[in-house]
């Protein structure tokens, strides 16, 4: 919608709006004219003023950012009053006379206060209305020399119009200017965040000048940073569990294979559908951790248990599994894909946020499940012959170290 409309009201002259759409959830203390954040900050003001605007040049070029903007405020107009004062000593005009006058016409000076039975009121000395709203009225004012005469100010001083800084905005200890943007529809703030990073260092800003995301766009790069620990932290979480379940090292390993064909098919899910890698779809990558991890676990459970208490082999042990656990494998697989299917459908207000992870289960269970039903055996059985072999070596060993004469006792 706010693409749509963007052109239109771009043609209206002498304003410029702003769209953003609401968030249910907000992060950042400070809002801006867009979705993201991006702060400049440096000591020195000056820099600052000069490569803001450069870098707000830069990203107006890309088509993948919109509605760039920023909250510096330098285009404020003062006139600036520069005394000539040669000619104003020649005249007997000292630069404090001019100061206290320009303060007596435009500083408000009180002057006198006027006592009433109840209250008091402030008399304050300036000049007219009319004159405050030009600065061509700095030419009408005189200066009073030594000699009592007045003097045009003019005559003694010239009149440069300049900018001013409205407003300087801080972050912590030193200016900053805060940069908001939009994305364009089909670009994710993973691809924004390389084009800003990129457009940084084209720029060659000096070291003073230093630049970091904010509000919504930090906490993307903070939490992306933290997804590969937590991705690892619940894996080896599942590893512990799952060997001190079934009092093996190996066979752990066994059931987190099935893992790598269900992020595969997550990944591929949300291609095809044209959507981001965005939270809510790695939280629906991590839940598919506990769905498709069953299907290994039905398996391995009922092998390892032939083996033990009905002494099979471990080839018609996982046979055997593969056969049995099959009805329950495609039964609580085929709940977990409908029960995904409204999720991926993105029917409702608010359906946009929740439709990743519906398209996240549903690739991943599509995958794993045409996958992992022919390689979990394979790999059930190749752990298991590791383990055999290992095992008579590990005997050969110990029969061989028991059968060797002790040396004898000189």
């Amino acid at each position: 919608m706010i693409a749509r409309l963007r052109p239109k009201l771009a043609r209206i002259e002498g304003v410029t709006l702003f769209l953003q759409a609401v968030q249910d959830v907000r992060v950042g203390g400070r809002m801006g004219k867009g979705q993201y954040m991006y702060a400049l900050q440096s000591p020195n003001l000056d820099d600052l003023n000069q490569w803001a605007p450069k870098f707000m040049d830069k990203l107006r070029h890309m088509p993948q950012i919109k509605d760039p903007s920023t909250d510096q405020q330098t285009s404020g107009l003062q006139a600036n009053v520069v005394i000539d004062r040669d000619r104003a000593s020649q005249l007997g005009i000292s630069p404090q006379v001019i100061d206290q006058t320009l303060y007596d016409a435009f500083g408000q000076r009180q002057v006198s206060t006027i006592y009433k039975r109840y209250n008091q009121h402030h008399v304050i000395l300036e000049v007219e209305n009319a004159y405050l709203q030009d600065p061509t009225s700095l030419e009408k004012i005189y200066v009073k020399s030594d000699s009592g005469k007045l003097v045009p100010l003019s005559a003694v001083a010239k009149f440069e119009p300049s900018n001013a800084y409205l407003s300087v905005n801080h972050q912590g200890q030193f200016p900053a200017a805060s940069i908001s943007f939009n994305l364009d529809p089909g670009t994710s703030l993973g691809q924004a965040t390389v084009l800003i990073n990129n457009a940084v260092r084209e720029l060659g800003m000096p070291s003073s000048i230093t630049g970091s995301f904010q509000g919504t766009a930090q906490v993307f790069q903070s939490s992306f940073a933290s997804l590969p620990l937590l991705l690892a932290a619940a894996l080896l979480a599942v590893y512990i569990v799952l060997g001190m379940l079934y009092e093996s090292l190996i066979h752990p390993l066994t059931i987190l294979s099935t893992l790598p064909s269900a992020g595969v098919g997550a990944l591929l899910a949300l291609i095809v559908c044209g959507l981001d890698l965005s939270l809510v779809s790695f939280i629906g990558i991590i839940l598919l951790m506990g769905i498709v991890k069953k299907n290994a676990i039905m398996m391995v459970d009922f092998a390892l248990d032939a083996e033990r208490e009905k002494g099979l082999a471990p080839d018609d042990a996982i046979y055997q599994a593969c056969v049995i656990r099959f009805r329950p494998i495609m039964m609580t697989s085929l709940a977990a894909f409908c029960g995904a299917i409204p999720l991926a459908a993105g029917l409702g207000t608010g359906s946009e946020l929740r439709q990743p992870l519906g398209v996240a289960v549903i690739g991943g269970l599509l995958v794993s499940q045409l996958l992992t039903l022919f390689t979990t055996p394979v790999v059930y059985l190749f752990f298991e012959h590791m383990r055999q072999w290992f095992k008579a070596r590990r005997s050969g060993r110990v029969a061989t170290v028991a059968a060797s004469p002790r040396p004898a006792i000189p």
